[in-house]
């Protein structure tokens, strides 16, 4: 059987922010939206908000996998299923935000040879150094950032009246590269993860 026979690769796109208001959630839908029409991943969307995960409650180290908890074991099946991950994510203080993270701790094997895109979005910077500090943390799981990515800086003058994410040129280059890298990417790490 040939990798082609699999069918498509399941493409987690992670809402990070769980702050009421949040500018993630339009983000993510365009995000979605550059995946959906061309087949070559079977999108699917993850919110933090929705999961409710508590700060980490397992008494275990997450490398055992003895989960005792079932919003635990539901993470870990949702992440377990995907073959590559955006995280749409904010900055905040010159980082990347605990929701995030959080959910990052919870789990080890589960993110294990896996690309992961970046959505970055905020003010001047544009999110650039939460997307830098998190390259740490998922590289020490055996995830593989991607070297392109998706920068919105002033990220407000990019919405609609209602509320949706109206992307430049730039934008949409940017998300069509790094689509493209997660493809290629997730391809080659597909043995290491079978």
């Amino acid at each position: 059987m040939s990798y082609a026979d699999l069918g498509s690769p399941t493409l987690a796109v992670v809402i990070a922010s769980t702050r009421p208001g949040r500018v993630g959630e339009p983000v993510a839908d365009w995000v979605l939206e550059g995946v959906g029409p061309d087949g070559r991943f079977e999108p699917e969307l993850i919110d933090l908000a929705a999961p409710m995960l508590p700060l980490m409650d397992e008494p275990n180290h997450p490398r055992l996998r003895r989960y005792t908890q079932p919003h635990t074991l539901a993470w870990s099946a949702t992440v377990e299923r995907a073959d590559a991950f955006v995280f749409v994510m904010p900055e905040y203080n010159y980082g990347f935000n605990a929701p995030l993270k959080n959910a990052i701790d919870y789990l080890h094997h589960e993110w294990a040879y896996k690309p992961v895109g970046l959505v970055s979005y905020g003010g001047v910077s544009a999110g650039t150094r939460a997307a830098q500090m998190i390259k740490q943390v998922v590289t020490t799981l055996r995830m593989y950032p991607v070297a392109a990515a998706v920068s919105i800086p002033f990220v407000a003058q990019f919405l609609d009246d209602d509320g949706a994410l109206r992307p430049n040129e730039t934008m949409e280059e940017a998300l069509t590269a790094m689509l493209e890298e997660l493809e290629r990417v997730e391809q080659a790490l597909r043995p290491l993860r079978t």
